[in-house]
């Protein structure tokens, strides 16, 4: 009887790739970032990375432990947590910071809504905004090579110029996986090139917010300024590997176009109108809680059935 098949209704779908195997690919993609992080940041990066990832993992663990759960570390989805939050932090932070942000990540935002596919905002992402409300001096303090100082962001919104190709090699101050986008890049290759994600909602908030940073930012469309916004701040780790998260981004083709203009939108918003000069986590969280009602708008009409007819009497 313990081998009883589970049958269930249709439409089934049908694929070799399981939940384990597109985590371990996240995880690889994330890897070029990772290693410059801690090739630019030293030793403090790595033990911020471990600490965060093994602070996620046994947080998972404690919680199945507790309450009888079937255990679901090996999914790899805390790993992913974990490696998420680490990359979205300073290299600076104290030691207490990435283990209290993956503990919220996974037990408040994750957990006690039901575990992996049941919550609603990506939780590294929420637990990042969770510290910066919470502990703002030391989650926006930068060193680069032994110095303190701005983000490139930081200092093109006081009206200074940058240097953009050392933000697209990763040569500046900024959270340890955010600040090279070649390596962002690369990892981002491997996600397109195993379907693990699609180019939909990145090209849709890249191209958004490059629009919007035209026509709102003061500099119109110069080159120098736009590839500077989009190359910093974390838009590239945002859009390829937090944006795309499957459970709290739209599964319509529709949905996920509108998903990356409304990111686009709101990091526009936010860094040019706003006082800080980043902007991509707290779009990230505000889109996610609205992915419910994107895809009501957009689920596609089953074939067959015709529109509702107004009932008799009633005015057209």
């Amino acid at each position: 009887m313990s081998n009883l098949i589970h049958v269930t209704s249709s439409p089934h779908v049908r694929e070799k790739i399981d939940t384990g195997k597109i985590m371990l690919l996240v995880i690889i993609s994330l890897l070029p970032a990772t290693f410059t992080g801690i090739m630019n940041f030293g030793l403090r990066a790595l033990i911020i990375i471990i600490l965060s990832v093994a602070s996620a993992v046994l947080s998972e663990w404690v919680y199945e432990k507790i309450l009888h759960m079937e255990s679901t570390i090996s999914d790899l989805s805390a790993v992913v947590t974990g490696l998420l939050l680490a990359l979205n932090l300073s290299s600076t932070v104290p030691f207490f910071i990435p283990v209290l942000g993956s503990v919220f990540a996974i037990i408040v935002v994750k957990m006690l809504f039901g575990g992996l596919g049941q919550n609603f905002m990506n939780p590294a992402l929420a637990a990042r905004c969770f510290l910066l409300i919470s502990f703002t001096q030391p989650m926006t303090s930068f060193t680069y090579d032994g110095v303190t100082g701005a983000t490139p962001l930081a200092v093109l919104k006081s009206g200074q110029s940058v240097n953009v190709l050392k933000m697209f090699l990763g040569n500046e101050p900024g959270t340890i996986g955010e600040t090279s986008v070649v390596a962002l890049l690369i990892g981002a290759a491997i996600l397109l090139m195993t379907g693990v994600i699609n180019l939909r909602i990145p090209a849709a908030y890249i191209i958004t917010f490059a629009i919007f940073a035209g026509l709102f930012g003061g500099h119109g469309f110069d080159p120098n300024f736009i590839a500077a916004e989009i190359c910093g701040g974390g838009l590239i780790l945002g859009a390829f590997f937090m944006a795309t998260d499957y459970v709290t981004s739209p599964i319509t083709t529709s949905g996920q176009i509108i998903y990356g203009i409304l990111l686009g939108v709101l990091t526009g918003i936010f860094r040019i109108f706003g006082s800080s000069a980043e902007g991509v986590s707290y779009a990230i969280i505000f889109s996610n809680i609205l992915v419910p009602l994107i895809e009501r708008i957009t689920v596609p009409k089953a074939f067959g059935i015709p529109r509702r007819k107004p009932e008799e009497g009633v005015e057209k």
